[in-house]
């Protein structure tokens, strides 16, 4: 299984009816493709999408606005069979927080990171979906 951070390439599902995305479907990291092969094989997820959602956001290092698109969106059945519908970015712990970030390039990402999830959260909450940040550790235990 391919855990490097900068494996690149296109990913086919064996399960092509569960994907809801637009287009062919790339994974940017080992990471990714961990998550993607998860989707398309599990049987609790329903859909699932790969950058396919666009939330606009203010960037607090340039105050210009982007847009942030997340890794993931996801439809599933829950322990207890209910649907669910998540938002969710896979990204290095130590970009997922402030105590992980050792350098100013990952305190800047951090910062940057921390935008784009409250606007993500607040988009969310207004659709009605979940949102979460998975790291290599959530990936890979």
């Amino acid at each position: 299984m391919a855990r490097g951070k900068w494996t690149q390439g296109v990913f086919k599902p064996k399960n092509p009816e569960k994907y809801v995305g637009k287009g062919t479907i790339k994974y940017r990291s080992g990471w990714e493709l961990t998550a993607f092969r998860m989707l398309d094989e599990h049987p609790s997820i329903l859909n699932w999408a790969s950058e396919s959602i666009i939330i606009p956001y203010l960037d607090p290092l340039t105050n210009k606005k982007k847009n942030y698109i997340p890794d993931l969106f996801i439809i599933y059945r829950d322990k207890d069979g209910n649907q669910k519908t998540e938002i969710v970015e896979i990204k290095p712990s130590s970009q997922a927080g402030v105590t992980k970030a050792r350098s100013i390039v990952e305190q800047a990402q951090v910062i940057k990171n921390q935008a784009k999830w409250v606007a993500a959260q607040q988009f969310c909450q207004k659709h009605g979906m979940g949102f979460r940040v998975v790291t290599e550790k959530d990936l890979f235990r």
